[in-house]
């Protein structure tokens, strides 16, 4: 549409009051300071568009059905060590705070950093016949303060024991089981069951308490992901051990 802004490796579509943000970054859509910000532009630009106490709702998906994102550019860290606070976790904050539904369209393999991403997201759908959820930092020596309140909050004991502490890897079915996605759907059906879902949930936007309430119930991650974020004066995370 023409009165949408473009952005660098990122798609933003208009259906009605439903948005879609479809990552398109090589390689499989990791995440560097950059990008995040990027991404945190079009997420204000959709906040815009939309003004106050409206309805609407924003829809995060993979370019293609192998990846929907693998997690952070690691390498990045070893020569800025700013770089998550600049970017990786504004943009957590970002959607953990953000005034409008958010559904994270899981289109393929789920990694690393990308997996509290899909958890700051209010819904998760995912393919059913492609791609796992796996969060390896105890294989990879890394941490972050804040990086098990996601887990934590939004998922019983013991998957977010087996997601944090185990490094499990979930397939679609293992994953609705689990509670980890909302739904899952076949890959050609998958942005209809998104659009649907975010038409459905995008009118709970209008009264201009989705944020307020949200952070009823995820606010203390809300509150690790702000204290972490543009913060220079200090060591926020310790860097993976191992590289992937």
């Amino acid at each position: 549409m023409a009165d949408l802004p473009t952005f660098r490796n990122l798609l933003l579509e208009r259906h009605g009051d439903v948005f879609v943000l479809t990552m398109q970054k090589p390689p499989e859509n990791r995440l560097n300071s950059w990008y995040c910000q990027e991404m945190i532009r079009a997420y204000r630009t959709v906040e815009r568009l939309l003004g106050p106490d409206s309805e609407g709702a924003v829809i995060t998906q993979g370019n293609d059905a192998k990846f929907w994102c693998t997690g952070l550019e690691l390498d990045e860290s070893d020569k800025n060590p700013f770089a998550n606070t600049d970017g990786f976790y504004p943009l957590i904050h970002t959607i953990l705070d953000f005034p409008f539904p958010t559904i994270a369209l899981i289109t393929g393999h789920t990694f690393g950093g990308a997996c509290p991403l899909a958890l700051a997201h209010d819904y998760r759908i995912m393919n059913s016949r492609r791609g796992f959820i796996s969060m390896p930092p105890v294989d990879l020596g890394l941490h972050f303060d804040g990086i098990g309140s996601l887990p934590r909050l939004k998922l019983r004991p013991q998957i977010a024991r087996k997601m944090l502490l185990e490094a499990h890897k979930w397939t679609a079915k293992e994953a609705l089981e689990d509670g980890i996605v909302d739904a899952i759907a076949e890959p050609e059906q998958m942005l209809d069951a998104a659009l649907d879902l975010g038409n459905k949930v995008a009118p709970k936007a209008r009264m201009g308490v989705y944020a307020l309430l949200r952070q009823e119930l995820w606010g203390d991650a809300i509150k690790k992901f702000q204290r972490i974020s543009y913060v220079h004066g200090r060591k926020t995370s310790a860097p993976a051990k191992v590289k992937i």
